[in-house]
């Protein structure tokens, strides 16, 4: 995972829980949605990103 996309994943993470905090103190029910399901593809973007690196590594553990 290269660190560009490592810091988006984490930008989108943290922008997620601060939409999420807004509307938890607002009382947005659509917002803390909004902020829970931003932070889910965060999240399941990074998993993607481990598991291509994960077989990025296999591939070159094989390759020596």
């Amino acid at each position: 995972m290269s660190f560009t996309d490592k810091v988006r994943n984490k930008v989108e993470e943290l922008k997620g829980g601060a939409k999420e905090k807004y509307g938890d103190a607002t009382d947005d029910e659509r917002l803390q949605a909004e902020g829970r399901a931003d932070q889910t593809g965060a999240h399941a973007k990074q998993a993607g990103e481990h598991v291509k690196d994960a077989g990025r590594d296999i591939k070159n553990a094989f390759d020596k």
